[in-house]
């Protein structure tokens, strides 16, 4: 998708950046040893070209930089010694100092950030005499909260007094050039645990440890991996496990050796053999989720991924960052390396869960209501910014309604009530019901829509049992209340999880589309099936088209193939008896005519692509 437009005059590029501009174009020789194993130099040159090409007054250059992923190998290879991942850095800052940064593609990511530093989601406990806190990072939290809460007690052996945090480092802001919120949100939180006496902060989250590095310096921050190691806890001897894994270091952790040696030292006392992949240390791969890169160039993300997954073959992939473990996880076993410190044997037998969106929230907020009864803290905060007097509506019944709706989509799938999308038994079954037929056939069709189950076979029912007419006028009112359901949970209660699904090219342009043909957009996708049907009412409710504006499209251009659809399935009993009815020979009419649709579109933009030649 382009950058929003609105930039008029020409702007002084930002002093930093300038500066990097021109030591990189004086210094880079072009040698190509960063472009070698990188997906994004390889598309966009090497580092002295696009230096020297540069222009923010381009919409292309101001998107160029949030599709590199910050991992800093570039400069880790550089026989120059330079640093282009800073120069990436800089034009996002020059991009958001343009206001050309607000990108739809990044909401999840803001969304994501801007929750974990709410009231309702953060916590801080610190007991009497605490100078020491965990902050175990939002990741890992989200996606294994009993390992969280296991490591804080194993912690607690260590250091009797420890506290602990629960917040966002809002590392996404700072990735993302917008240094005045990150620098004021990271800020507030470093005074606070300043002025509340602690002095340093143990963290399980490599992100999280790099921030407070660089940013909070007047904080000693380690990592916990570093004092697991130096404690001998969990006690190796009780932890013995045999196998081979492939070990993972996060990008932003290729230059603590420390803490490599560190998680190294604690995988091979518990007897596990370590194989290096070829990437590994100083020169790791990024993951392909950092930087937010997936949520401009999800082809880049990808790419990064595999090549880290090939790299591993048949060995489990153990990472010391909840992010990287969470991406690898959908194309490979792998496990967190407190996975294998708190249940070994569990997590080689790949018996370790790790919860995905949308409970990895519930899973934070059970975290924080466990430390609120369990931690006696003598101080304590909820984090209360002006950020969450602007939430649209309470968080927690969203992720309730949609915890149902999840429950429910799994429920029908495991209980066995799949099995009425065989049209005889869901004949049957609406038939049972009499004088509420009707009634239940449109709240079935209503439903299905939400809960991804196919509409064929509900809507060729619906013409047997109801005729042409009545078949028609409860298909027509219960698919378009059904596309209207999907729609409104899409924009208002799971809107962040289903644009993590909906990343490809096919739905931005969807997006594009609907902005600048808003309602017609929604008439021709009805028209003629270019998305599929249950994805695409969800991809509706993303966009910027108004509620009625979409109903009306909705009822008026699925009407078509309604009728033809239910016209022609009305006379299937007939058919099957041997007559040949007129409604079969209609139906079979307009079923052809509406199919010929995409065809028919197809032709039409060929046609005006060889006129505008």
């Amino acid at each position: 998708m382009d950058f929003p437009h609105g930039i008029n005059q020409p702007k002084a590029i930002r002093p930093a950046l300038l500066e990097q501009l021109q030591q990189i174009s004086s210094t880079c020789t072009q040698c190509g040893a960063c472009v070698k194993d990188c997906t994004f130099l390889t598309h966009y040159g090497n580092p002295k070209s696009i230096a020297d090409n540069y222009n923010p007054e381009q919409q292309s250059f101001l998107r160029l930089p949030f599709e590199c992923s910050l991992c800093n190998l570039c400069t880790v290879v550089c026989p120059k010694d330079i640093n282009p991942s800073r120069m990436f850095l800089e034009m996002r800052r020059e991009t958001f100092d343009r206001g050309a940064a607000d990108l739809p593609e990044h909401r999840v990511l803001r969304r994501y950030e801007k929750v974990g530093t709410s009231k309702r989601f953060t916590w801080y406990a610190f007991p009497e005499n605490c100078d020491t806190i965990f902050f175990p990072g939002c990741a890992l939290t989200g996606t294994r909260p009993q390992i969280t809460l296991q490591t804080y007690a194993l912690l607690q052996k260590t250091v009797p007094n420890l506290g602990i945090v629960l917040d966002c480092c809002t590392k996404p802001s700072h990735d993302l050039g917008d240094s005045d919120h990150f620098n004021a949100m990271f800020g507030e939180l470093k005074g606070y645990l300043l002025d509340h006496g602690i002095k340093t902060v143990l963290t399980a989250c490599p992100n999280c440890l790099e921030v407070f590095t660089q940013h909070g310096k007047e904080l000693n921050t380690r990592s916990i991996y570093d004092l697991l190691n130096e404690i001998q806890q969990p006690s190796p001897e009780a932890q013995q496990v045999a196998g081979i894994i492939s070990i993972h270091d996060p990008c932003i952790s290729r230059c603590r050796t420390a803490t490599q040696d560190s998680v190294r030292a604690l995988i091979t006392n518990m007897g596990l053999q370590i194989e290096e992949p070829s990437h590994s240390r100083q020169k790791t791969l990024c993951c392909g989720a950092g930087g937010g890169v997936g949520c401009l160039a999800p082809e880049k993300s990808e790419a990064w991924t595999q090549q880290r997954v090939d790299e591993a073959g048949e060995h489990r992939i153990v990472s010391y960052c909840a992010s990287c473990t969470h991406t690898f996880g959908a194309h490979a076993p792998s496990s967190h390396v407190l996975d294998l410190l708190i249940s070994p044997e569990k997590a080689m037998q790949n018996k370790m869960s790790e919860s995905k969106p949308p409970f990895t929230y519930l899973n934070r907020l059970k975290v924080k209501k466990h430390l609120q009864r369990n931690v006696a803290a003598a101080v304590t905060r909820e984090r209360i910014l002006p950020s969450d007097t602007q939430m649209r509506s309470p968080i927690l019944k969203k992720l309730a309604i949609l915890t149902l709706l999840v429950l429910a989509f799994f429920t029908a799938r495991s209980s066995g009530a799949m099995e009425y999308l065989d049209q005889d038994k869901l004949q049957t079954l609406i038939q049972s019901y009499g004088a509420l037929a009707p009634i239940v056939y449109m709240l079935i069709y209503t439903i299905a829509p939400s809960l991804f189950i196919p509409g064929i076979p509900i809507a060729i029912v619906g013409g047997i049992l109801f005729g042409p007419f009545w078949g028609v006028v409860y298909t027509i009112t219960s698919s378009t209340l059904g596309a209207s359901l999907a729609f409104l949970i899409s924009r208002y209660l799971a809107r962040d999880l289903i644009e993590r699904r909906l990343q490809g090219s096919h739905w931005q342009q969807l997006e594009q589309r609907v902005e600048k043909s808003g309602w017609k957009m929604v008439a021709l996708t009805r028209l003629i099936p270019l998305f599929p049907y249950n994805l695409l009412n969800y991809a509706f409710g993303l966009t910027k088209i108004k509620f009625s504006q979409y109903v009306l499209a909705t009822f008026l251009f699925m009407l078509p193939g309604c009728i033809a659809f239910i016209t022609f399935s009305s006379s299937l009993p007939d058919l099957l008896q041997g007559h040949i009815s007129p409604a079969f020979k209609v139906g079979l009419a307009l079923v052809i005519g509406v199919s010929l649709l995409p065809m028919g579109y197809k032709w039409i933009k060929r046609f005006r692509g060889q006129t505008a030649e």
